[in-house]
């Protein structure tokens, strides 16, 4: 069974997420960052209004095609991911340099938002298992709560690196520590595995965000070398990565409720 799974029943059925193995935490990284890198150098490069458009087109058009798909299939997964962390981004930039909200005012306002979308979820179905996600009300939830916590971790990321002025590196270093906390938790301490997978999972975005940042910009302790470039080279990993598993289907052999 896997460890974050929160029920003993074994038999196969037709669940519409991966299996949580090494390699999905590395596309989920790979992900997270190249949203923040692909973000940031189309809204700089052409009208900011028309590339949220097409940003929030290319996410509802990744959606569609997940939810009408019967089961897990890698790169429709992952496109949808994708695109959830390109919009995400664009969500709490908008809220910062159009709307003029503070960075700790957005990431407040996105907890609350991923807290509520939490506590709905269990409310209806008793269980916050990702194992879990075989009818359209889970999966539902499912992926709002990741809109949600790409949103948060986007802001959180900002509100570390340029609000407490830590700078892009140093922001990183502290999301790589938190990223391992509850694993770390989860062996020594038997945190519930599936609080310490959803602590994980939102940690992940502005861990991968200040990373990317911190490639690209030459701002806030930034190495500078492009948001494009980086952008370019993550895609390469995400498509490298997911092509893998299509191919050796290592994310679904072993999935289970």
């Amino acid at each position: 069974m896997n460890k974050f799974s929160s029920s003993p029943v074994t038999h196969h059925i037709a669940t519409k997420v991966p299996e949580i193995t090494l390699i999905f935490w590395i596309i989920k990284l790979l992900s997270t960052a190249m949203g923040e890198s692909t973000t940031d150098y189309f809204v700089y490069q052409f009208n900011p209004y028309i590339i949220v458009v097409l940003g929030f087109i290319g996410l509802a058009a990744a959606l569609t095609l997940q939810f009408f798909r019967r089961r897990y299939i890698a790169w429709i997964y992952w496109l949808t991911i994708v695109m959830v962390a390109i919009f995400g981004t664009m969500a709490a930039d908008v809220a910062h340099i159009v709307i003029g909200v503070p960075y700790f005012i957005s990431t407040l306002c996105f907890s609350l938002v991923l807290g509520i979308v939490f506590f709905s979820w269990y409310f209806s179905e008793k269980t916050l298992s990702i194992h879990s996600i075989y009818t359209r009300r889970r999966e539902l939830f499912y992926w709002a709560t990741v809109m949600a916590t790409f949103a948060l971790g986007t802001a959180a990321g900002d509100m570390t690196a340029s609000t407490l002025h830590l700078g892009y590196f140093s922001s990183f270093i502290i999301f790589v520590i938190l990223f391992a906390l509850p694993a770390v938790a989860y062996k020594l301490f038997g945190l519930n595995e599936i609080i310490a997978f959803w602590f994980a999972y939102v940690i992940t975005r502005p861990l991968g965000a200040t990373f990317a940042d911190w490639l690209g910009k030459s701002i806030l302790g930034g190495l500078g070398i492009g948001d494009g470039k980086v952008a370019l080279v993550l895609t390469i990993l995400i498509i490298i990565f997911v092509g893998y598993v299509t191919v050796t289907k290592t994310d679904v052999d072993n999935m289970k409720l």
